[in-house]
């Protein structure tokens, strides 16, 4: 296993689009990260100049202590997985799975073994001797990644490998994937735009958008504290709610400051404890869905106007005075769609956000 650096990483295309704007990052050696974000913010490209097919316009590549900035992939001991198969069409299951090993030195017979294994682990040990168009699409999606797993490279790369599958199968590789990288602690650099398959994933989650990362730590820590607004936005299903207004730092009630939203008759919403140490201005409050619950008492009232059914939950999406909130209930929870009802905030887990910067405040 070998660790990763990223120094000053730009990419910039002969079209003139510059997909990549100076990433630094760090990947300690038999870390699993993902890059999360969403369609064209830079995480492919990203990825596709540390494995080498793509030649970063400025900056430097390092896999453990040497610079590969100008190596090619060949020469950079990383295994790739791309979204789209790439299988050799006229080599059966073994022959692929093999190749690596192949180009690799490794004795037929140690070849042969770890063939056996990656296919018993994968569920393909009868598909050996199929050639990949007599396969379907998820089956041919494994074969790409024993491809990749049986080589035990220094680094695992891999681009949305499981974004063509079912959920079903998809949730399998997860697990598979992550209990591989978990025994044999080989890094890996994962890229996706999915936020549950990268919270499932991750040691830790690089959300990048417009060719920079915004933030990056654990899983928890990404979701509990976004550290801007397009971070609580994409990360979360569905994301955060938010709610313009203005936060008055010097009418001081009970030691706190006042939320209020212009033009509307609430008195006031209620804010986390350290608001009061922020200075005056716009800002935007944010919730998370399953900190919004039903109260008949509460002055915030609104109408239901979609109610999702999603066994465990329900997602309540209602139209109030100050915009549309969703809200995460129980199944057996009041609020069918039409009734009105009431929504309380809950002061410990409201966020506040710069309204011009979008940077977190509290």
């Amino acid at each position: 296993m070998k660790a990763v650096r990223l120094e000053g990483l730009v990419k910039t295309y002969p079209d003139g689009t510059r997909a990549v704007r100076g990433v630094d990052l760090a990947i300690e050696a038999g870390e699993f990260v993902v890059l999360l974000g969403p369609s064209g913010c830079g995480k492919t490209s990203t990825l596709r100049m540390i494995a080498g097919l793509e030649t970063p316009s400025a900056g430097r590549v390092l896999l453990g202590h040497e610079d590969v900035t100008q190596l090619g992939p060949r020469e950079r001991d990383v295994g790739f997985v791309f979204q789209f198969f790439a299988l050799y069409p006229h080599l059966t299951v073994r022959g692929n799975i093999a190749f690596p090993l192949e180009c690799s030195g490794v004795s037929p017979g140690e070849r042969a073994r770890r063939v056996e294994e990656v296919a018993e682990r994968l569920g393909l040990a009868p598909l050996l001797a199929k050639l990949p168009r007599q396969l379907a699409g998820g089956d041919q999606q494994r074969v790409a990644l024993a491809r990749a797993l049986v080589r035990r490279p220094g680094v695992w790369l891999m681009d949305e490998p499981l974004g063509t599958l079912d959920s079903g199968l998809r949730l399998e590789l997860c697990e598979f994937l992550r209990a591989q990288q978990l025994e044999h602690r080989v890094t890996t650099v994962y890229v996706t735009h999915d936020q549950e398959e990268a919270m499932r994933l991750a040691d830790r989650i690089v959300v990048m958008s417009a060719g920079a990362i915004l933030q990056e730590g654990r899983a928890a820590r990404v979701y509990d504290e976004p550290a801007d607004l397009f971070v609580a936005r994409f990360v979360g299903s569905p994301g955060m709610n938010f709610i313009a207004g203005e936060l008055r730092a010097d009418d001081l009630r009970d030691g706190g400051a006042r939320f209020t939203v212009p033009g509307d008759s609430l008195a006031s919403l209620p804010l986390p404890p350290a608001a009061a140490a922020l200075a005056s201005g716009r800002v935007t409050l944010g919730i998370r869905p399953e900190s919004l619950a039903l109260d008949p008492s509460s002055p915030l009232r609104g109408r239901v106007v979609v109610d999702e059914y999603l066994g465990s939950s329900r997602c309540l999406h209602v139209v109030t005075s100050v915009g549309r909130l969703v809200a995460r209930v129980g199944p057996d929870a009041p609020g069918a769609r039409g009734s009105e009802v009431g929504l309380r905030l809950d002061p410990a887990h409201v966020h506040l956000f710069d309204s011009d910067s979008g940077r977190r405040l509290a």
